[in-house]
């Protein structure tokens, strides 16, 4: 069992961004970071199934928007390396919830410096930047709303609304911190902002394109593709119904419920055999025991 453990470990922790290395989670002792071990961000950020559902289904929301889609497709080898690409987000978000505040730290002042030269002009000529505060918020929102979401369906349901608003609260430091203006703090706020976005949003060329080398990204392995699948539908079912119907999907009732039961299956044995990952790392530079 420990010898299945430790591949189905290995096979996760490829896929994050662990596998880039450069960040230290166990060290300085002590170092709180950004957050710290009492934090919303600590318990919303710390389940890789979730995680990983709701970061795919804020790529596909992400790209309903056309000016930050150009960033992506002009400054971008997403085409080559998607999976590149997703290790790269997790490991900005895995390093600002659980590292230290100098690796915090280090990592937002590199997307500040990367950001300043991503600019261009969108398909339709509008002039774009990706330090453009306005999108740095609509990105924000699209991974924050997608990565609660995907934790209340699929790990933690009853989290209470003031937990949930703290979440955001919490969160939106990371944007600020980036440059982002007016971002939402509260589950009221990202109703009312994801309201207010929707007539910007366009489904074009660009954004299918986007959605098949998601949905065409190779799996890391033979053993990961049958997860991998499942990850996608499950990442297409959480989003809006809007968006949903923007991009063309149509999941009947039953599809969705066997997707969810597919998920909830699947998650408790990614929970048992993940027992190295940031969260963990961080709780040992804490001085704290694993969680069980």
């Amino acid at each position: 069992m420990e010898i299945l453990r430790r591949r189905i470990e290995t096979q996760v922790l490829s896929l994050t961004g662990l596998a880039l290395g450069g960040v230290d989670f166990e060290h300085p002792p002590g170092d709180p970071g950004l957050f710290g071990p009492d934090s919303a961000c600590w318990k919303v950020h710390g389940d890789f199934t979730s995680m990983l559902i709701g970061g795919i289904s804020a790529l596909m929301l992400q790209a309903l928007h056309p000016l930050a889609l150009a960033g992506v497709w002009d400054h971008s080898n997403f085409r080559e390396d998607m999976l590149g690409r997703l290790r790269r987000t997790g490991q900005f978000i895995s390093a600002t919830t659980y590292g230290s505040r100098a690796d915090a730290e280090r990592l937002i002042e590199r997307v500040r410096h990367i950001h300043e030269g991503v600019v261009g002009r969108a398909a339709d000529g509008r002039p774009y930047a990706a330090s453009d505060p306005a999108l740095l918020t609509w990105v924000h929102v699209a991974e924050v709303s997608s990565f609660l979401k995907a934790h209340l369906r699929y790990l933690d349901p009853h989290l209470p609304g003031a937990e949930q608003d703290r979440y955001y609260a919490e969160i939106a430091r990371v944007a600020e911190r980036l440059g982002a203006c007016d971002v939402p703090h509260s589950r009221v706020e990202i109703a009312d902002y994801l309201q207010a976005q929707r007539a910007q949003l366009v489904c074009d060329a660009r954004s299918r394109e986007v959605l098949r080398v998601l949905l065409d990204a190779p799996a890391p392995s033979l053993l990961a593709r049958p997860f991998g699948a499942l990850m996608m539908q499950a990442g297409i079912d959480l989003l809006p119904d809007w968006a949903h119907g923007m991009l063309g999907f149509d999941f009947s009732p039953g599809k969705r419920r066997l997707i969810r039961a597919g998920v909830r299956n699947a998650a408790p044995l990614l929970r048992w055999a993940v027992r190295n990952g940031s969260l963990a790392r961080a709780r040992r530079r804490m001085g704290l025991a694993p969680l069980r």
